[in-house]
């Protein structure tokens, strides 16, 4: 046994439930929780969880994702996306307890053209990357030991609402769909990131890094490969953000290197594209299995 690990957001969560399932392989005893179990964002009721489960690491996996209504809704974004884990991490460095808390490639500007390392500066575009930025922010503030942060992009996977399966059903039902282009990131399968966390916490990692499978493309080339996958006669046709406004503005270029991350675990990440696949035929056979 590796040691006890408790999962915010591992019961319903995109990124959760993987982690919980990934930590639980890798030998922890893992507990799961989710909003039903308590509120995680009163202090005194996760402070009383903390003490009577006695995790060797608490596993962040919740936070306040919906980019565009955030800009309307920037106190509850900041909630979630800076309080609480500055609570979190207060509580964890008073008890001993590591603290893996997830952030966003959103914390960037996307002004670069080459992948973005840890220590790049920050500039987010949005309240949404803002709060995440400010929720980094204050974790580092505190000084813990046992902290890490894991920024992470263009989430993918099982259970959950995500962009490849919300373009599979459009693909099913039309001929043709409009993708922005002119957005580069780091498409991620959970399942993938789930497993990099948990080498991290192994390999008793501290600080911030970047978790993301190999690879490059855009919103319009990841949802073309999702759809040719699929084996499904749709296009996907190219448009840039201005002929698809939304009310956060979105980083341009938004790729992060996972090269700390690899030569901290020995691990390569897989390409995205090998992972979609995987993800895509999954997905393809539990609807023939309904």
């Amino acid at each position: 046994m590796n040691g006890r690990v408790a999962v915010l957001g591992g019961r319903t969560g995109l990124l959760g439930v993987p982690l919980a399932q990934s930590f639980e392989a890798g030998g922890f005893e893992t507990e799961p929780l989710g909003r039903a179990d308590f509120d995680i964002c009163d202090p005194a009721r996760m402070g009383e969880f903390l003490d009577e489960y006695r995790p060797d690491w608490l596993v962040n996996a919740v936070a306040y994702t919906a980019v565009d209504l955030a800009e309307d809704e920037p106190k509850e974004a900041a909630r979630l996306n800076k309080t609480l884990p500055a609570t979190l991490g207060r509580l964890c460095a008073d008890r001993g307890i590591g603290l893996l808390h997830f952030s966003t490639d959103f914390v960037f500007d996307g002004k670069k053209n080459t992948p973005y390392v840890e220590d790049d500066p920050t500039g987010p575009m949005s309240v949404y990357g803002q709060s995440k930025l400010d929720g980094e922010k204050a974790l580092l503030a505190l000084k813990m030991p046992r902290l890490l942060i894991a920024r992470v992009a263009w989430l993918f996977g099982p259970q959950k609402k995500n962009f490849v399966r919300t373009i599979l059903n459009l693909a099913r039902q039309r001929s043709e769909l409009k993708v922005v282009h002119d957005q580069i990131g780091s498409p991620s399968y959970t399942l993938d990131l789930a497993e990099y966390a948990v080498a991290l916490v192994k390999a008793k990692a501290e600080g911030i890094f970047h978790l993301a499978n190999a690879g490059r493309a855009s919103w319009c080339e990841l949802a073309s490969e999702a759809v040719q996958a699929a084996g499904y006669e749709c296009k996907v046709l190219p448009i840039t953000s201005a002929e698809y406004p939304l009310k956060a503005v979105r980083p341009a270029y938004s790729v992060l290197d996972t090269s700390k991350f690899a030569k901290t675990t020995g691990i390569s990440p897989r390409p995205w594209l090998k992972a979609l696949r995987e993800y895509v035929f999954a997905e393809m056979a539990a609807e023939e299995a309904e």
